[in-house]
């Protein structure tokens, strides 16, 4: 999926994650900062990695600000972004059918 517009998924508040996707210059760039980056800073960046691999997104700006969310929240809020940045989000998605 290519990323047309800056799109946000997500609240600050406790035990989830903002998600801001944008256009990118050519690259995949990953700004990520969490209220637990000591203890699952790896696994937070892989599973938004990985997210955003299923989706075919190759060329972004992705800032997530994580405030201690589960693996699952992490996936559907990319998810969201990413949808809403294409313009996909009105259409008929089947929400969680490409995350797995």
């Amino acid at each position: 999926m290519k990323i047309q517009k800056p799109a946000v998924a997500g609240t600050l508040e406790s035990s989830d994650a903002q998600v801001t996707v944008e256009p990118g210059e050519g690259s995949l760039e990953l700004d990520l900062s969490s209220s637990v980056m000591n203890q699952y800073g790896r696994q937070i960046k892989a599973t938004v990695l990985e997210t955003l691999e299923r989706l075919g997104v190759t060329d972004a700006r992705v800032t997530v600000v994580d405030k201690g969310a589960l693996d699952c929240t992490l996936k559907a809020r990319v998810e969201c972004a990413v949808f809403r940045s294409c313009g996909a989000s009105e259409q008929n998605i089947p929400w969680g059918g490409v995350v797995r």
